[in-house]
């Protein structure tokens, strides 16, 4: 498909997470090579670092533009965005960007785009584009099994889903997930804004993953949607070139042999007990992997990481270990020739940043979708689980034994073999899915210009 199409201008309106707003404007930036104008809509505090950060070449073409959400006391504008909101407020900020739908309906009449790509909670924003005659496209951050397993459940509860390998492998991911299926806020549980965002889409829907790894999925959510499922590809961001804040990293890296190193980080909004990091670190030192692992708390919390980290263990593992505070160069690390595994909570993000890189996952997941992405780990065969104990409670044991197996012993070979597969599969495809979501929309624009 090419960009031969009248210029098209395209809202764009993730919800307010960075696992969403990095995959948008990701879909964003494809879309602006191939002659659309993008406005991409978010509140002033998760739209500041984007202004600092996005390339020069991007300035004309993709347009920033604010949405304010209502001041609400508890609920302060650096609180406007999931990123180091206290939990707690997660209903208030659902509620906060519902009580915002006047001033989105405004940007849409000022701006009058010709499409509206939205996302899974905001089911008030396609019906304000449609109500306004503008096709509206619902854009899935997550991949098919997660979605078409939540849709079936809220759908078909008490019947069985229909493929086994996607399932809650114990106590501790069926109590994770019931919060997700249980989870409302102004009065809406979070599942029917889903449904009645997916049932607004016009025709089609957007996810992001691709076909060779989840085929029977995105099959099955087309059925129990009526929608077309358009894969996007696995959006993964460019590394950024910006090192000097952490050149260490790289040094280090440079000094270890290929592939033997695992790379270890939790997300950027999920923040570990002092429990589970004191399994992972025993479980990191048992193991005599070499290992770079990024910590991260929670904003405002005073903690050391010699406070946090088990006694003595920054002087036990020596060299053989690096630990990171705040942030570290993801992709740039992944891409490394020293990385022989990632150790990952498994947000979906990042399982398509290892599949894309060629790096075996050595899956821990804690919370939200990253249970079922796990299960799904596992059937495409580049990575393996860290099973918790009865009580849901991880164990250095089992930490270092999936490490083990993942990166150095003979038994991890198939992982590591299909991580490599993948890899060249995605890079022999390259933008294919991106010139089919071009086609789609176009053809939506086109429809609802002969009417």
């Amino acid at each position: 498909m090419d960009g031969r199409h009248s210029r098209i201008s395209v809202l764009m309106f993730p919800w307010l997470a960075h696992g969403h707003i990095s995959p948008f404007l990701e879909l964003a930036k494809k879309l602006t090579k191939r002659n659309f104008h993008i406005y991409f809509c978010s509140t002033p505090v998760n739209l500041r670092p984007i202004k600092e950060k996005l390339p020069e070449k991007y300035s004309l073409s993709i347009q920033l533009v604010e949405l304010h959400l209502p001041s609400l006391p508890e609920l302060p504008p650096h609180y406007h965005t999931t990123n180091g909101l206290p939990p707690h407020l997660m209903p208030t900020l659902k509620k906060a960007f519902d009580m915002a739908s006047p001033n989105f309906s405004t940007i849409v009449k000022n701006l009058r785009p010709d499409l509206l790509i939205y996302d899974f909670l905001q089911q008030w924003a396609p019906s304000i584009a449609l109500s306004r005659n503008i096709p509206a496209v619902e854009f899935l951050p997550t991949n098919a099994a997660m979605t078409s397993f939540v849709i079936h459940l809220t759908k078909n509860p008490g019947v069985e889903f229909p493929f086994p390998e996607i399932y809650l492998r114990d106590n501790y991911a069926i109590s994770k997930f019931q919060n997700v299926l249980e989870s409302s806020a102004n009065g809406i549980k979070d599942t029917e804004r889903a449904v009645e965002c997916c049932e607004q889409s016009s025709e089609i829907v957007l996810i992001k993953t691709f076909r060779e790894i989840e085929a029977k999925y995105l099959d099955y959510l087309s059925e129990l949607t009526g929608k077309k499922i358009v894969p996007v590809g696995p959006l993964v961001q460019d590394p950024v070139h910006e090192y000097d804040e952490k050149p260490g990293i790289m040094e280090w890296l440079n000094n270890k042999e290929r592939s033997s190193t695992v790379f270890v980080s939790f997300g950027s909004e999920y923040f570990l007990s002092k429990e589970e990091m004191e399994e992972i670190a025993y479980g990191l030192e048992q193991s005599m992997v070499p290992f770079i692992w990024v910590v991260r708390f929670p904003g405002g919390a005073k903690v050391s990481l010699e406070m946090a980290l088990p006694k003595g263990f920054l002087d036990r593992v020596g060299d053989g270990g690096m630990v990171v505070e705040g942030w570290a160069p993801q992709t740039k690390i992944l891409e490394h020739s020293s990385i022989g595994g990632f150790s990952s909570h498994c947000g979906w993000s990042s399982v398509l940043e290892s599949m894309k890189l060629g790096v075996p996952i050595i899956a821990m997941p804690m919370h939200l979708d990253q249970p079922i992405n796990a299960r799904l780990v596992e059937e495409v065969g580049m990575g393996l689980e860290v099973e918790r104990d009865m009580n849901g409670k991880l164990k250095r044991e089992e930490v270092a034994k999936v490490i083990r197996e993942v990166v150095v012993e003979k038994a991890g070979e198939s992982v590591r073999q299909k991580a490599k597969e993948l890899k060249e599969k995605l890079i022999s495809k390259g933008e294919e899915e991106i010139d089919e979501v071009v086609q789609e929309v176009v053809q939506l624009c086109r429809k609802k210009n002969r009417h």
